[in-house]
């Protein structure tokens, strides 16, 4: 695209503010180069069509042996463990879930969030990473603290028989799951349901169970990242903080975004009430404020008062999408926080449900090549996509968008 974009923030403060709306131009396949899986100087792949490229048969989820009781292995007393070399830059949480198969995600946050938990002496965040040779205090340990499901049951195998039907990638490592909206990724208040608790049923022999690389939101379809191994899960997270990742959404919003690539840059902060949780625009320096990118590029339009488009998130704040969707003006289709357009009618036959799909994701593979899966779109929006004409087979110019 050659002609010049109006920005869609007037009045920018900054200098990432400043690039928010500026145009992405279509690269040519040699001025493009080589791309995940192809090869240098071929155009970009049309990945409309459900595929995904493995690199290994796709094979059976093996049945996992008996875990040991999981009280056995907890602390009745406050114990100091030193960081090995092994665990270096590990998550607080993901180090305690490997200390302690099966203790609850509920369990784990709580202790962090109180402070039981201390490394060096500090009070840390679950998301905190360590490093080689710091102190872990860890409490006692006995609540939330579950058993694992005897793999044999009718409600395991039934756990896993959903699962099955949800993997679209398998291999040793990695697992690429097609989560349903609806369903959430790990639990909550209330939550007793959700893809972290379903995977206790894949623990292998030494009680280690397979561990989710990032999240989408509970109404978001779409892939997701899973690790069966901690060595996977090292590499893979390393690629999501690399920004090694390449993610791609797809999302039905209301009007014509103009211009119709782009690209928003924000800062973001969390706004906490008592029945909800949302992220505002904020202002740099803003207490809690992060910086956000998305590139947007519009697909295709039904009659320009429903527009289909494909989003890139650089950065993968909590609500990124949908809170940048808002601030243009074209706030997600069905989007129950940030949907808030006055009289806007949704069209007949569309079900008024989050019209947001995590489309792909193309990431290095912990032993080499590329993982490259592509999720269908979810029953709700292939409605919605046969309603409007919208034909899911066209290219995704978003494939031409920068990856910073």
């Amino acid at each position: 695209m050659s002609r010049r974009i109006k920005r869609t923030d007037p009045k920018p403060r900054s200098r990432d503010e400043r690039k928010e709306a500026r145009p992405f131009k279509a690269r040519s396949a040699k001025a493009a180069g080589p791309r995940p899986g192809g090869k240098p100087g071929t155009k970009p792949p049309r990945f409309a069509s459900d595929r995904v490229e493995r690199r290994a048969p796709k094979a059976e989820p093996e049945k996992a042996a008996p875990a040991k009781p999981v009280e056995a292995l907890l602390p009745a007393k406050v114990q100091t463990v030193k960081v090995t070399a092994d665990e270096n830059n590990m998550r607080v949480d993901r180090f305690l879930e490997a200390h302690f198969p099966g203790l609850s995600f509920s369990h784990i946050q709580r202790v962090v969030r109180k402070g039981e938990l201390r490394v060096d002496g500090k009070r840390v965040d679950s998301k905190d990473r360590l490093e080689e040779g710091q102190s872990v205090r860890i409490p006692p340990l006995k609540l939330d603290t579950p058993k694992a499901p005897n793999p044999q049951s009718e409600a395991a195998q039934k756990t896993l028989a959903a699962l099955k039907e949800m993997t679209i990638y398998e291999d040793d490592d990695v697992l690429v799951l097609n989560k349903p909206a609806g369903l959430a990724v790990q639990g909550g208040s209330g939550m007793t349901r959700h893809i972290d608790q379903m995977l206790e049923v894949m623990r292998d022999s030494k009680g280690q169970k397979p561990r989710l690389v990032h999240r989408i939101d509970r109404e978001t379809s779409g892939c997701l990242l899973v690790a069966k191994t901690r060595f996977a899960a090292s590499h893979l997270t390393g690629a999501f903080r690399s920004r090694s990742a390449r993610k791609t959404y797809w999302a039905l919003v209301p009007g014509l975004p103009k211009p119709k690539q782009g690209r928003i840059s924000t800062f973001l902060a969390k706004e906490e009430s008592e029945d909800d949780t949302i992220m505002r625009i904020a202002q740099h320096g803003d207490e809690g404020a992060s910086h956000a990118v998305t590139y947007y590029a519009v697909v295709e339009t039904a009659g320009n008062k429903l527009t289909w488009v494909s989003l890139k998130p650089v950065t993968g704040r909590t609500h990124q999408l949908r809170a940048h969707m808002e601030h243009i003006g074209h706030p997600i289709v069905g989007d129950p926080k940030y949907f808030n357009i006055e009289n806007w009618q949704l069209p007949g036959g569309l079900q008024n449900r989050l019209h947001l799909l995590a489309r792909r994701i193309v990431i290095p593979h912990p032993r080499g090549g590329f993982i490259d899966a592509t999720a269908p779109l979810p029953q709700h929006m292939q409605q919605s996509w046969n309603l409007l004409g919208l034909d899911a087979t066209r290219f995704d110019p978003i494939e031409n968008a920068p990856e910073e």
